[in-house]
């Protein structure tokens, strides 16, 4: 029997790739590293050099994820 996806937590399923990608096209580097003040977001920005330092870097990775989640509500809300 197949029983619906229960699982609650709302990034399950979602990349961090996924969520760099999501949070640049709404921000862009520029206001992301403003947001969130990390060298990977305001020197030499890249996905790749963002991905390599938040998977060694779990407080940085929690921050971004907050942020994704904060503007996933924004655009889920209707107003």
């Amino acid at each position: 029997m197949n029983q619906p996806n229960t699982n609650k937590d709302p990034l399950h399923g979602v990349t961090l790739e996924q969520i760099i990608k999501s949070l640049l096209e709404y921000y862009g580097w520029e206001e992301l590293g403003m947001r969130i003040d990390i060298r990977c977001f305001n020197s030499d920005p890249s996905i790749k050099s963002s991905l390599k330092f938040l998977r060694k870097t779990p407080w940085a990775r929690k921050k971004v994820e907050a942020l994704y989640l904060h503007v996933q509500k924004i655009e889920n809300d209707p107003v």
